[in-house]
């Protein structure tokens, strides 16, 4: 496990004023009627398979190439409120 930080650049105030406002919005009372909304967004590869998989047989599992074709990338985009727990 580790844990992440967001390291401004050296000697850039603005950077860290900017981030202030954002850290103080999330540290806002839960409010129904304005909900804070979070967003996460995860680049995603496309792959396919270059030679097809072998079944699954009685006492064997399916049986899949290492080898893959790349069918390009999208993202995935999530929203979620945040709540006061």
């Amino acid at each position: 496990m580790k844990a992440c930080w967001c390291i401004p650049p050296e000697r850039n105030g603005a950077f860290v004023a900017a981030m202030e406002d954002v850290l103080e919005v999330y540290a806002r009372p839960y409010n129904p009627e304005k909900p804070v909304v979070c967003m996460d967004e995860k680049p995603y590869q496309l792959l396919d398979h270059v030679r097809q998989p072998l079944p699954t047989r009685p006492g064997s599992t399916e049986k899949v190439d290492n080898e893959y074709g790349r069918n390009g990338t999208c993202s995935i985009f999530i929203f979620r409120p945040k709540f006061e727990f």
